[in-house]
């Protein structure tokens, strides 16, 4: 079985690799790759906890705000059997309404979110050429494993953390791991320390192969691999209530503790003024189903859900409605620029030609103030034509079906 001793890989010549990883220029054989599967498991990233439909619908039933509306309506219930026709029953069904759509609303608005979300989560490729017993093999990318050597050509997907044994003008894109849109050379060159992603002779899953190919041997697998370790420390993060959630429980408590404050005032109020034992127990029931406020659930839900679309319609997706609040109340937002507040893409704005300015818009051209089409431009008609025919992009299908240009950044924005 391999060594794996990830740290010093780089250092090591090709022959050594393979001795380090237990493996060979041809792959392993078949038996061995099933040996190493049941050793180190499925190349696969362990999946988050999926979102249960059931404890989500649960949840809009049970946090605070929604049990003191349930306790109001038991409490409207007994009143109404202690003291039939006096109404309460009609207030008791009324609140359980409001809990009820309320808790149906906020569950389908998180809900939807959450199928985005997982939408999301599809960037290592399905499947992955390898060697096996010297002959290509295409392989799940859940069979991979430490020592599978990995044929790598433009466009692909790293499927596995691996150490190159072969780099033909290989450039690839590690933005996912780093936020650095920059292509990175690649070589299968022993080199000497530093900076594990920035290693020219290692290439990691998730990353895409902007140009060139090569052969890599693979040294960890799913859960090991680099993008594994980010996506322990994204599903490891504990959740805290937001600001918003914090001050409707705060007053909740508070409305609670008044409501039975006041009813128990007029309960002995009404012994006092010599109403009867019952008649009491109904007059402080009903203060305290009334002071409850059946309206703020509802309100907050609907208000929430109001900013919730209207970000959507901005193409921002809000996960749970309560980060509506707390996003409002944010001053300063830290995060990586690539892929986020940008596209991670470069586009053409402009070219020159002839010390003549060509703006190039979505469908059109704007030459000296006059729009026009690209076909009818003829005069640029051999630099468009050399666009097409000299470049290394290529157009490449992605696992949702969609077709995508992949390659070197600047190829893919003229192709584009």
């Amino acid at each position: 079985m391999p060594d794996l001793d990830k740290p010093h890989l780089h250092q090591l010549t090709v022959g050594e690799t393979f001795t380090n990883l237990g493996t060979r220029p041809g792959g392993l054989s078949p038996e061995e790759a099933q040996q190493r599967l049941s050793r180190y498991g499925p190349n696969v990233l362990k999946e988050p906890s999926h979102y249960s439909l059931i404890r989500g619908f649960l949840h809009q039933f049970t946090h605070f705000l929604a049990i003191l509306l349930w306790i109001a309506a038991a409490l409207a219930f007994t009143a109404e059997f202690m003291k039939p026709g006096e109404g309460m029953a009609t207030l008791g069904w009324a609140i359980v309404g409001v809990i009820v759509i309320n808790a149906v609303f906020a569950f389908f608005q998180e809900y939807k979110a959450e199928r985005a979300v997982h939408a999301l989560h599809r960037l290592l490729p399905a499947r992955a050429w390898v060697l096996r017993s010297n002959q290509p093999h295409d392989v799940p990318r859940s069979e991979i494993v430490p020592g599978d050597v990995l044929v790598i050509e433009e466009g692909e997907q790293i499927p596995a953390d691996a150490r190159l044994i072969e780099a033909a003008e290989m450039r690839v894109d590690i933005s996912s791991l780093t936020g650095e849109s920059q292509p990175k050379r690649r070589t299968a060159e022993p080199v000497a320390d530093g900076h594990l992603l920035d290693i020219p002779n290692l290439v990691f899953a998730g990353t895409p192969v902007l140009s060139g190919r090569g052969r890599a041997v693979v040294f960890a697998t799913g859960m090991q691999t680099e993008f594994g370790k980010i996506a322990r420390l994204s599903t490891s993060v504990e959740t805290d209530l937001s600001p918003l959630q914090k001050e409707i429980t705060k007053l909740t408590r508070i409305v609670a503790m008044i409501s039975l404050a006041m009813g128990a005032s007029f309960f002995a109020i009404g012994l006092w003024t010599g109403l009867g034992f019952w008649i009491s127990t109904i007059f402080g029931i009903g203060i305290i189903a009334a002071n409850v406020p059946e309206g703020l659930l509802p309100t907050v839900t609907l208000a929430l859900a109001l900013g919730s679309q209207r970000m959507a319609k901005r193409h921002a997706l809000i996960k749970q409605l309560t980060s509506v609040e707390t996003l409002g109340c944010t001053t300063v937002i830290c995060t990586d620029k690539t892929g986020t507040l940008t596209e991670n893409r470069m586009r053409v704005a402009r070219f020159y030609v002839d010390h003549l300015e060509v703006e190039v818009r979505e469908s059109c051209l704007v030459i000296a103030g006059r729009v026009t089409s690209a076909i009818e431009a003829e005069e640029y008609a051999p630099l468009f034509d050399a666009i097409i025919h000299c470049h290394n992009a290529k157009r490449v299908r992605r696992t949702d079906g969609r077709l995508t240009v992949t390659g070197d950044p600047t190829e893919v924005a003229l192709v584009e």
